[in-house]
């Protein structure tokens, strides 16, 4: 399955509003921070919305770190142990799965879930555009009661042609874009937080993937999405950030303007944090080419 069964990958506060006690929605809440992995675990017990199940960004949504760095700061879950969770919160095939996070600021961890739940070939998954914010200005309460889903049997369908490796990056054809979805400073190679090298891959254009949200913290529409990263033309593209979950929210931008998930509009999963465990790998810090 390569394209979504909702309408487009966002649904409103509103909808959500509508919909909340649909026996066929399971929602993700996917809050996290990078400076704190319990944070998100701990808004969650604080309050949520009804019905929902914590998705821990290093537990769940993402497989171990490797010694070398190989794969990233945030590997990809092996399809089979993903599937199985996703299986024990009760997401079956028919399941309508809203993922959520903190929106603003910290509005890219539902992104991650919402790829890779389509990379496991799930149609009907959306985002709640906003976020948790968006919810609460909608009038929408929170619980601190966690649900007890009745599992369901969830089958990984892996969708091969959504994941770019280091290797298909370095080979890229001429006419494929290449995006660095990460802060423009951190693009030039004038800080690096977290990762052992700064810079970014030779020939990437920077996107910063908050460029993506109004002032609001919603996405921007379609025709805003296509000018920013290139597809108005039908470019190709590979997206990459720190370690394929900033990344992500480019990617559903890029579905937005009308180019789904698939070998137009690829993740390079393990993102800068996967290029730089190899030392003999270019790296640049020029600001061009935009």
């Amino acid at each position: 399955m390569t394209t979504t069964d909702f309408a487009t990958p966002l649904v409103s506060a509103e909808w959500l509003r509508q919909h909340l006690h649909d026996p066929r929605l399971r929602l993700l809440d996917c809050r996290f921070d990078l400076r704190d992995a319990l944070l998100g675990r701990m808004a969650y017990m604080e309050g949520h919305i009804e019905g929902a199940v914590y998705a821990d960004l290093e537990m769940t949504l993402s497989g171990p770190v490797t010694e070398s760095g190989a794969g990233g700061r945030h590997p990809l879950p092996e399809p089979e142990a993903l599937a199985s969770w996703v299986g024990e919160q009760g997401i079956g095939p028919e399941s309508w799965v809203v993922c959520y996070d903190a929106g603003g600021a910290q509005g890219y961890y539902a992104a991650r879930a919402w790829w890779l739940l389509r990379w496991l070939g799930h149609g009907q998954v959306a985002v709640l555009d906003g976020g948790l914010a968006a919810w609460q200005a909608a009038g929408g309460e929170l619980t601190d009661a966690e649900p007890q889903h009745v599992p369901a049997t969830f089958t990984a369908q892996v969708q091969p042609g959504f994941v770019a490796t280091a290797e298909d990056v370095a080979a890229l054809p001429a006419d494929t874009l290449l995006i660095d979805s990460r802060a423009p400073e951190r693009y030039r190679g004038e800080t690096e937080p977290i990762d052992r090298r700064a810079g970014h891959i030779p020939g990437a254009v920077n996107r910063n993937w908050a460029e993506a949200l109004d002032e609001s913290g919603r996405f921007r529409d379609a025709e805003a999405q296509a000018k920013r990263l290139g597809a108005e033309n039908g470019q190709a593209t590979v997206t990459y950030c720190g370690s394929g979950v900033s990344a992500t929210p480019n990617l559903l931008a890029r579905e937005l303007a009308g180019v789904p998930l698939g070998p137009d509009n690829r993740l390079y999963a393990g993102s800068w944090s996967d290029w730089v465990s190899n030392e003999e790998r270019p790296v640049a810090t020029a600001s061009a080419p935009e």
